[in-house]
């Protein structure tokens, strides 16, 4: 039987590694690791979610999930990709919100997380000097998860990672 600690120890593992698209943030900020699975034998599958489907980080995000493992003495380590359910900007935890916000990238909004009601977003607020009046520039901006902004007050472009 796996102790409560391991299971805990190896889902921090898993959860401590960098985005390699935005690495001031983790995957375990992103709300991308979904399971961690321990077995008496010592294998360990992990479970992640790409940001989206087609997200082009996916292989180096479970390369960057194997190798932490490994070094951390687990080397019998899957990694499966789950595309169901889909990934939300809802998992982002609230240090990752921070962390985007601190390094320039406004954070998607809450959802409600009501089915009766439509979700809208009437700004988007500069990261940078909190300003509301910004204007969208791109639908795509550094990757393509995010969108370019740029604010009217102090005019700095930014990306907000888009709500999904």
């Amino acid at each position: 039987m796996v102790s409560a600690s391991v299971a805990t120890d190896v889902r921090a593992v898993c959860e401590s590694v960098p985005d390699p698209e935005m690495p001031f943030v983790t995957v375990g900020d992103l709300g991308i690791v979904r399971d961690v699975i321990l077995d008496d034998a010592g294998h360990v599958e992990v479970v992640v979610t790409p940001t989206y489907s087609g997200c082009p980080a996916t292989a180096v995000i479970r390369d960057d999930i194997v190798a932490a493992l490994r070094s951390h003495g687990h080397s019998d380590v899957t990694v499966r990709t789950a595309f169901a359910p889909a990934w939300t900007t809802d998992w982002i935890t609230p240090a990752g919100r921070e962390k985007l916000a601190a390094n320039g990238i406004a954070p998607p909004a809450p959802r409600s997380g009501d089915a009766r009601l439509v979700d809208v977003t009437i700004g988007v607020r500069c990261p940078n000097c909190g300003s509301p009046q910004t204007k969208l520039v791109s639908r795509f901006g550094a990757t393509p998860c995010m969108a370019m902004y740029r604010c009217t007050e102090c005019l700095e472009p930014f990306d907000q990672v888009k709500p999904h």
